[in-house]
């Protein structure tokens, strides 16, 4: 089960809140990148914006190489080369 953090901060005038220093780590940001906010029934969760939006692309991408015909690893190679050999020749 996935360790759970609390941490509390302070809402500043501008409605700025600094992420505490643990929960960084937790969610893996850094100076200048960016959390995304998602409001469910009354909670706020923060994530990190990258990690977000690629879940959110595979979410949307699901079942996609199969309907491709992209069922192995040696597929998606051979597509690959084959799509780097077209861009070559324009």
């Amino acid at each position: 089960m996935a360790e759970t953090l609390v941490n509390d901060a302070r809402v500043m005038s501008k409605g700025q809140v600094t992420i505490p220093k643990n929960i960084r780590a937790a969610l893996g940001v850094s100076t200048g990148d960016r959390v995304t906010f998602i409001v469910e029934g009354g909670s706020v969760r923060v994530v990190n914006s990258a990690v977000y939006a690629m879940r959110k692309f595979q979410q949307q991408m699901k079942g996609e190489a199969e309907k491709a015909g992209l069922l192995s690893e040696e597929d998606v190679t051979a597509w690959i080369t084959a799509s780097r050999r077209e861009e070559d020749e324009e």
